[in-house]
């Protein structure tokens, strides 16, 4: 912190003293309100579990019950409640599990692990908060303040860093909550459809404002689903919407897995297009190759068993 709020009060009453007093604070009060993004913290947990159980007890409440008395197949009913038991285990495992962590017992022999590429990756790097060298393929964590052997990315959904140790639960994890949500949109919309059909109104006609006859249409039944239905319509809306992010996230993840990469490795060697090595002539521009990449059924199942020093040594 700067001179005039170390130690001793100030005592010069000059305004740009005043000033400068007044930035600090206020730097400090936007960095404390910022704490949560910028720390590991609970705030983003508690609300991934606040929205699933907003959407569940919706559905439970008003949409479980409705199919119910209209005969759906219960196994179709039960088919959210049991991918969201997949899914709450698979988020206490990745959310519990080491992902990776780099310490300085451990960093001689995951140096071993994988090679450098001499490009995202150099040899003999140390990292100058764990003081520990780096193996190929880490990455310093800023929010949990250690080193993570095959970083990917620290998801604050999970309050944990994704590496080598938990990326195969992660994927899980990603994988059936996008089933989930999908799950949940799939029996609300066919209840609301059903409901449709029941009711005749698909066939009806209706009254516009110049007192004009027209054929309903779907803007005017998705108004009518909303004034009959407003909170299941919501929430139907919500888990659409929730389910596209979600299946274009799911593909990404795929893509990175079958392809031997991680989500930092991906960022760093985007930002290294039209990039130069400082050896490298000027006009020559770097070109950066996934060296890691070993097929895809061999990428796939690194995910979920990552290889080891003993591993490595058997192949060499």
């Amino acid at each position: 912190m700067s001179r005039w709020l170390r130690g001793k009060p100030h005592s010069c009453q000059c305004a740009v003293c005043w000033i400068q007093v007044d930035f600090v604070v206020s730097v400090n009060s936007v960095l404390n309100r910022l704490s949560p993004f910028l720390s590991r913290s609970c705030l983003f947990v508690v609300l991934h579990v606040a929205l699933q159980a907003a959407v569940f007890g919706e559905y439970t409440w008003e949409v479980f019950v409705y199919c119910w008395e209209l005969q759906f197949h219960i196994l179709l009913l039960l088919l959210p409640y049991l991918l969201l038991a997949g899914n709450v285990g698979c988020f206490l495992l990745c959310s519990r599990a080491n992902p990776g962590i780099v310490t300085k017992s451990n960093a001689a022999s995951l140096v071993k692990v994988y090679a450098y590429d001499g490009v995202l990756f150099q040899r003999g790097l140390v990292c100058p908060t764990c003081t520990v060298e780096k193996p190929a393929r880490s990455k310093h964590c800023s929010v949990c303040r250690t080193c993570v052997h095959r970083f990917d990315h620290h998801c604050v959904w999970v309050n944990n860093c994704i590496g080598a140790s938990n990326a195969g639960v992660f994927l899980l994890y990603l994988l059936s909550l996008t089933a989930t949500a999908g799950a949940v949109a799939a029996v609300t919309a066919a209840f609301l459809i059903q409901v449709l059909l029941l009711s005749n109104i698909m066939h009806g006609t209706y009254l516009d404002a110049q007192g004009q006859e027209h054929a309903v249409e779907i803007p005017f039944l998705i108004q009518h689903l909303f004034l009959t239905f407003p909170r299941i319509v919501f929430m139907l809306g919500f888990v659409i919407l929730l389910t596209l992010v979600l299946g274009g996230y799911c593909c990404f993840s795929l893509y990175l897995a079958l392809t031997n990469q991680t989500t930092n490795e991906w960022c760093k060697s985007r930002r290294l297009r039209g990039s130069h090595l400082p050896q490298q002539p000027h006009d020559r521009p770097l070109i950066y190759k996934n060296i890691y990449s070993k097929g895809i059924w061999r990428n796939l199942r690194e995910i979920f068993n990552p290889p080891t020093v003993l591993e490595r040594k058997k192949k060499t």
